[in-house]
């Protein structure tokens, strides 16, 4: 036989229609292709006649039998696909129920997986807009020692910048920023210098010039080398520019912070508006010439710097990480071992450094930063399964209507096919028409995406919108129409086109469920997939509920936090004994330290008096509190008692809390000496209480007496107290600062915000499992209603030959009930292992009890087999004379 590389090309496709169409017709027509090929040769040369015939005989091709070349010609395929739309607009129009749920199932679908897309978008969007993001880094701690529960960190001593520049020529540039809580870094009252109302603003930073090159901060007025480049200097966003210098460029102006005009700070520039970053201010404030304490800007006592750097090109990190080992050696443990301190061991042993892709910080959970925005990338990779799982639970369960649908067409392909419709015809008439119904579905998704956006970004925290006018989404929109109405529409249409029509038209085409083990397959993939988020929903519900009503070992509820109290400073006292007069409430005290989110944290190393060169420190908090802070939290006292003003050897007082007791190993604390940068007298040991999140375990923490004035007043009101409580406590602090408005938030608000991820994770997936469930039920009810026109004579059969209701009931459903089973068995173990990774993260958490399997079970099972009851019922109960008086 002759290679194919010999034949013309109308003997090539004349040979392979043969195959595709079977015609032996098609033999008569092949002088008219001959007689084209040689006009298109003539006019196109032999290579482009060759691509001009493929295009016209493949893409041409006219439903009927060709006989000539005037079947086509160009003109001809617009009103084949006109054609093609129309026979499936009138097949939508046909059946609107069926319709309906096939696009309105799908379309929601695509509007929570836009929506879904959108935040796992935005959440790795963080970072990414840095020119040189691939040599820019953050300096990090890293410690492998195993009594320490933070083995990231990144703050460093003052000096490391210095040696960074000076030392390592790989570096370019380095900068230091601090953007805790700490001295005006924080919150601030803030004013133009010729007025006298303050204001109260957060997100105030310090940072070095060299910060505004580093993170290629935009600037609007002012340069990044000159707007910080002198003491007591400061740069602001371009919304506080517009706030409180409208229209005018306010470079060289002077503000007044914390009502201190005896420091006046210059206004060096204004920045632009930034991207997505791991770091938000509003605020930086120059770190030239500050110096916190005598000695602070050269001792390696004290680490509250995060430090960021700028690489040359072609900087080995690797190698650079090892060589930076010599800041640690060289200072770091010098400084220990010239005061014999035994934490210079602990260096030597464990500590090694760090450099962290600027473009992966936003993500990382391993590395704790104060005031950092971040995500998880364990949440956004859970979300971007869910995502695609909600999108796959609405393609399925289009595609399985479609298929399941298509089936009741046969007698329509078989006369077709009898007056001269070709295969090819069929598959293109099938794939334009569920091509036409994914992409109406599509157009109702984006739109609903549109509709319900402000309602999801009120669920998540987040301003969100979808860029359509980026080059992706719209293209991708179309892509997955047409990729989705392809797959739905390829079955049916090579299946059902193959048959001969004459057993079509004999009726040995079944059109029941020689494919059914293809949709129950496709079913029980919806009910897994519910069951999972169901359960994993019920999880995350329950562990919020144990976070925000657990023992946390004080009382949140009925206190105010007075914000920006530091402002009273001397008139602190005055003012807590004037709250201390109004009738409803309690005690008041102040600190800077209280155990919700928004307030100061000092970490410190503690040991036992005389064995701070012996042992290693252990790691905990150090609060300043007032006399009565351990009463107005209503915190317990588990040994000792509490400070006393009126002894005076409780200027050296401390109280610390049970894990500090342990990990000092001190059985009997009472009346034993601690040192941190001095020793301490303990006269007290408070039970645990929770001041971080549950994540962590309750660190070692002490308390000690602070006097004077503090950045937060709480108030304990009465447990009857009214509205007008408020008002007093307004009108007093009114009294006290005239010039600054009153601030005050709820301590069991503060406390509920720290979870507010937990919070926002928990609504999404309650979301997304609602919508599983709907779509699989929107499913569920068409496959319901496509069963019951198929077995109806069947069932009217039955009924009479006696069959009851029960029975009938059973047997229509018995074939769902062993769906859901299967998909329980097959979901429960996923979500098992699913959340117990999540609750892995908690210290403090629930247990995985049998009952959320047996609640999400029966709750799907029962929405299930509501959906399908009421088709179910309606054929059970139906006349069987009005099915069978045809036959």
């Amino acid at each position: 036989m002759k290679k194919d590389d010999h034949l013309s090309p109308p003997q090539l496709f004349m040979r392979f229609f043969r195959w595709f169409c079977r015609r032996d017709f098609l033999e008569d027509i092949e002088g008219d292709l001959n007689e084209r090929f040689d006009q298109l040769i003539e006019e196109f040369g032999e290579r482009g006649a060759r691509r001009r015939f493929a295009w016209e005989v493949l893409l041409l091709f006219r439903p009927g039998m060709i006989r000539s070349l005037d079947s086509f010609p160009l003109l001809n395929r617009p009103n084949m696909l006109r054609q093609n739309l129309k026979i499936g607009y009138r097949s939508l129009l046909k059946d609107k129920t069926y319709s309906a749920i096939k696009i309105g199932g799908f379309a929601i679908g695509i509007a929570a997986f836009l929506l879904i897309a959108l935040l796992i978008q935005d959440e790795t969007s963080y970072d990414q807009h840095y020119v040189e993001k691939d040599k820019i880094y953050r300096l990090v701690n890293e410690t492998s020692n195993p009594d320490f529960n933070i083995k990231k960190w990144t703050a460093f001593p003052a000096q490391t910048k210095q040696l960074l520049e000076e030392d390592y020529p790989e570096i370019e540039v380095a900068g230091r920023m601090i953007l805790r809580d700490w001295y005006l870094a924080g919150d601030n009252q803030f004013r133009k210098s010729e007025e006298t109302l303050n204001n109260y603003e957060d997100d105030f930073a310090y940072a070095d010039p060299e910060i505004l090159d580093i993170l290629e901060i935009p600037m609007l007025y002012g340069s990044r080398e000159e707007a910080l480049s002198q003491p007591n200097t400061l740069v602001l966003s371009k919304r506080k520019a517009e706030q409180y210098f409208p229209g005018e460029d306010p470079v060289g102006r002077t503000v007044v912070l914390n009502d201190n005009p005896d420091r006046l700070f210059t206004i060096g520039g204004v920045m632009d508006d930034l991207p997505n970053s791991h770091v938000t201010f509003e605020f930086l404030i120059t770190l030239v010439d500050v110096e916190f304490w005598r000695g602070e800007q050269t001792d390696w006592c004290c680490n509250n710097y995060d430090t960021y750097v700028r690489l040359k090109p072609g900087v080995d990190t690797e190698e650079l990480e090892e060589k930076l080992l010599a800041i640690r050696d060289n200072y770091m443990i010098r400084y220990f071992e010239d005061r014999e301190d035994s934490f210079a061991g602990v260096l030597r042993n464990y500590r090694t450094f760090d450099l962290e892709p600027i473009s992966g910080i936003y993500l990382s959970t391993e590395t704790f930063a104060d005031k950092n925005e971040s995500g998880d990338r364990r949440i956004v990779k859970l979300f971007g399964l869910i995502a695609i799982c909600i999108l796959l639970l609405a393609c399925v369960n289009f595609i399985n209507l479609f298929t399941a649908k298509s089936a009741n067409r046969a007698k329509e392909i078989g006369v077709r096919k009898v007056v001269g419709s070709l295969r090819f015809d069929l598959i293109r008439q099938f794939l334009t028409e569920s091509i036409l119904y994914s992409g109406l579905s599509v157009i109702l998704g984006a739109l609903a995406a549109v509709f319900v956006l402000p309602y999801f970004n009120q669920l998540i925290g987040k301003e969100l919108i979808l860029p359509f006018d980026s080059w992706w989404l719209v293209p991708g929109l179309i892509g997955l129409a047409i990729v989705i109405g392809g797959v739905a529409g390829i079955y049916p249409s090579l299946y059902l086109s193959a048959f001969r029509p004459i057993d079509i038209m004999r009726g040995k085409l079944s059109t029941g469920s020689k494919r059914s083990w293809l949709r129950n397959g496709l079913v029980t993939f919806q009910f897994t997939t519910s069951i999972v988020l169901v359960i994993s929903a019920l999880v995350v519900y329950q562990q919020m509920q144990f976070i925000l009503n657990k023992d946390v070992g004080f009382e949140k509820d009925q206190v105010v936090l007075i914000q920006g109290a530091y402002t009273l400073g001397d008139k602190t006292d005055a003012f807590k004994q004037e709250l201390a007069t109004l009738p409803m409430v309690e005690e008041v005290t102040n600190s800077n330290y209280f155990p919700v989110a928004g307030t100061n944290r000092d970490g410190n190393g503690f040991w036992l008096d005389g064995r701070e060169k012996i042992d290693d420190s252990v790691g905990g908090q150090a609060w300043f509190v007032a006399e009565n802070y351990v009463s107005t939290m209503k915190m317990e006292l588990v040994a000792g008692r509490n400070f006393n003003s009126k002894m005076a050897s409780d200027s050296a007082a401390v109280i610390i809390n049970e894990a500090m007791a342990r990990k000092l190993g001190l059985t009997d604390p009472i009346g034993k000496r601690i040192r941190n940068y001095r020793a301490w007298n303990v006269v007290g040991v408070v039970k645990d209480f929770h001041y971080e999140d549950m994540k962590q375990e309750i660190r070692p923490l002490a308390l000690f007496r602070g006097r004077g004035s503090a950045s937060v007043v709480a108030v304990r009101l009465k447990a009857e107290h009214s509205s007008s409580t408020i008002a007093a406590i307004r009108n007093v602090w009114d009294e006290f600062m005239p010039n600054q408005p009153i601030r005050y938030d709820y301590m069991d608000e503060s406390y509920a915000s720290m979870y507010e991820d937990v919070h926002r994770t928990g609504n999404v997936f309650t979301a997304c499992a609602g919508l599983a469930i709907l779509i699989a039920c929107l499913g569920l009810f068409g496959l319901s209603t496509f069963m019951v026109e198929q077995r109806s004579k069947e069932i009217s059969v039955r009924k009479v030959l006696g069959a009851s209701v029960q029975q009938l009931f059973g047997l229509l459903t018995a074939n769902y009930l062993r769906l859901l089973l299967l998909s329980f068995l097959i979901g429960a173990p996923v979500a098992w292992y699913t959340m117990h990774a999540w609750l892995e993260n908690y210290t403090y958490g629930i247990k995985l009890v049998w009952w959320f399997f047996a609640v999400a079970g029966v709750m799907v099972a029962g929405i299930a087999l509501l959906t399908v009851s009421r088709q179910v019922l309606r054929l059970s109960l139906s006349n069987p004379a009005d099915s069978l008086k045809a036959e």
